[in-house]
């Protein structure tokens, strides 16, 4: 991969995106946007659509992908608090996604301000578990969720993999927050749109604890996308490789970060 690809690639996802199934078309250009298993060993793969109680999410990280979730989440009428380590940041991207949706109370916030029902690490996977470190005991019984892709400083493959994945690893670091992966089979812009080519997304979401998973899966929902469930917290590890398999997808089939994996049944 040369040096120029690598660049693209940083600008185009930020620091964790992924695609999906091939959408290409001429009807459908890319975006203009530049990061459950079920309730009862019963569930099935596809949860079923709540109306969902207005939380308060806290979405740290006001690049790419902290953009997309919260553009989700604010479509949900939810109070969303975006924040960032360039404050400036984090009031720009409040003040574009509460214009795009006035429904939701959109606001920039600090570390040292509370922390919402949900908290989304919209990081690289390296700086959610330094913030892991650094929020320690704050994040008890938090809902937290990893959208990251492990990728190495080069790309080419996956920093983490085999028997564990980032989210698992995530885990281990803040015992008492109820992990769970998501949004990092998705791409930022797609996010933002909602769907690829008329279709909404799928987002898939892994995790141990029956009932984050429900209200994460609420949230997807009321933010027009279709919640997929994906068995238990380890599954992040295929969820990752899958991410990783996606960013490279975009560079053979030149879908530009705008296509979407879709499951079909």
């Amino acid at each position: 991969m040369t040096s120029l690809t690598l660049a693209l690639l940083a600008a185009a996802i930020g620091a964790t995106i992924w695609t999906l199934t091939r959408r290409r078309s001429a009807h459908h250009p890319a975006t203009t946007s530049t990061d459950l298993p079920g309730t009862s060993p019963s569930t099935s793969s596809t949860l079923k659509e709540n109306s969902m109680t207005p939380t308060t999410i806290t979405i740290i990280g006001a690049g790419n992908m902290g953009k997309g979730i919260a553009h989700v989440a604010a479509r949900g009428g939810n109070t969303v608090t975006i924040i960032d380590r360039t404050p400036d940041d984090a009031r720009t991207l409040a003040s574009e996604v509460q214009t795009a949706n006035p429904g939701a109370t959109v606001q920039p916030g600090t570390l040292e301000g509370p922390l919402g029902d949900i908290v989304v690490f919209a990081t690289w996977y390296t700086a959610a578990q330094e913030l892991a470190q650094q929020l320690g005991s704050q994040l008890d019984g938090k809902i937290v969720v990893d959208i990251s892709n492990p990728l190495t400083a080069d790309f080419t493959s996956l920093a983490i993999a085999g028997d564990t994945s980032a989210a698992e690893e995530l885990a281990k670091l803040i015992p008492n927050a109820r992990i769970v992966k998501a949004f990092n089979t998705t791409f930022a812009g797609t996010l933002v749109a909602g769907q690829v080519a008329g279709q909404p997304l799928d987002v898939l979401i892994a995790g141990n604890d029956a009932a984050a998973k429900i209200t994460l899966t609420e949230l997807v929902t009321a933010g027009g996308l279709r919640a997929i469930d994906a068995g238990p917290l380890e599954r992040a590890r295929q969820l990752e490789g899958l991410g990783y398999l996606g960013i490279q997808l975009q560079f053979t089939q030149n879908t530009n970060f705008s296509s979407s994996w879709k499951f079909l049944a």
